[in-house]
């Protein structure tokens, strides 16, 4: 079991400080208004009305000994970047942030965030990538340049191994793990060997620059 403190109880921060709760965690939830913590304070291990931009509220609650801190009050930059230097002034081990812009990303990558994420962003980019193709079943970004993603092998890579279909220098990208069938059980292959037969009905799991990922789609 972790331990996660959640700032910012809007419709984010609500939902990572449940899930956090359901997966098994001890969440400390915050928020500067008492309506948003009585929603969630039946789901969480604390949830505790205060505000996170005062250092001694903080300070107070204990939050230095907490594994993982996530600053879910994205809406104001100069909020979130108050509290993202709390909490690194304090020693919290790990802080993510929510962004709404990259100029908020860079401002609060500048101060120490250890991640963030970028929400709307991420998720226009994934649905931009299934809808783009019938064959991409999910698609993460790695970064502005790289992804992951995973896709139903295409026809003309069905019977072939991975060492016939070259996909390194053929497409640029790397297969990280096969799963046989589309089970999404045990029959998770990670890291293949080159001597893997892709079949009918699975499913790859691809690496590579975004670009390179896209001309995927081409491969029938």
């Amino acid at each position: 079991m972790k331990t996660f403190v959640v700032i910012g109880l809007g419709r984010f921060g609500t939902a990572v400080a449940r899930e956090l709760s359901d997966l098994g965690h001890e969440v400390l939830a915050i928020d500067g208004r008492d309506e948003n913590v009585k929603k969630v304070a039946d789901r969480v291990t604390h949830a505790v009305a205060g505000d996170a931009r005062d250092p001694a509220v903080l300070r107070a609650l204990g939050v230095r000994n907490y594994d993982c801190a996530v600053v879910a009050m994205g809406s104001d930059i100069g909020d979130s970047t108050l509290v993202t230097l709390n909490l690194k002034e304090l020693g919290v081990k790990q802080v993510i942030c929510k962004v709404q812009s990259h100029v908020h990303q860079r401002v609060l990558e500048k101060i120490g965030a250890d991640r963030v994420v970028f929400p709307e962003h991420e998720m226009g980019v994934k649905l931009a990538q299934s809808l783009s193709s019938s064959n991409v079943l999910n698609f993460i970004e790695v970064s502005e340049d790289y992804g992951i993603v995973e896709l139903a092998v295409p026809g003309s890579w069905q019977g072939k191994s991975i060492r016939e279909l070259d996909v390194r220098n053929t497409y640029h990208v790397n297969i990280i793990a096969v799963r046989r069938g589309g089970d999404e059980g045990h029959n998770l292959d990670v890291v293949p060997g080159a001597e893997r037969v892709l079949e009918a009905g699975d499913q790859v799991v691809v690496l590579g620059r975004n670009d390179d990922i896209n001309r995927l789609h081409e491969v029938k």
